[in-house]
């Protein structure tokens, strides 16, 4: 294919005018809008405390089995973390903690680069994937021992 005046490549004699570039406002809108609905659960989970009965429900597999998930405690984290307290959050839930700062850093790399137009794929190696199953897996067995009793929310 050779290049045609336009821009565009041209392909079998006719030209292909180049793909326009989304505005800024358009690219940014997926990642404000993820962090808004992030920021948003917050609020509510600030304002409604999950510490109080009634408010939202019990763990299902806690309700049948009486062991943790990984999840257990993570809306009590949550709440500690939208009021500013890190040793209550981390306490509750450490591992939402570290979620919590994922999420943060992989929302200020997509904010930037949908800012300044630069594409933005998370790819995350299978190998990536298995050993986040494994850290879930090893922070569920250890915090339902004796001695994980630090992690238990």
């Amino acid at each position: 294919m050779s290049p045609s005046p336009s821009g565009g490549a041209a392909r079998h004699g006719h030209p292909v005018p180049p793909v326009p570039s989304r505005s800024r406002a358009r690219r940014l809108l997926a990642p404000v809008g993820a962090v808004a609905g992030v920021v948003a659960a917050f609020a509510y989970v600030g304002a409604v405390d999950p510490n109080e009965p009634g408010h939202y429900p019990v763990c299902p597999l806690f309700r049948l089995t009486g062991l943790y998930c990984p999840g257990c405690g993570g809306l009590r984290s949550a709440h500690a973390f939208a009021h500013g307290d890190l040793p209550t959050a981390l306490g509750a839930n450490a591992l939402a903690v570290v979620g919590y700062g994922v999420f943060a850093v992989v929302a200020v790399l997509w904010l930037v680069r949908a800012y300044r137009g630069v594409p933005t794929r998370l790819a995350v190696p299978p190998v990536w994937w298995w050993g986040i199953g494994a850290v879930l897996a090893l922070f569920t067995l250890v915090r339902n021992l004796p001695l994980g009793s630090a992690l238990v929310p």
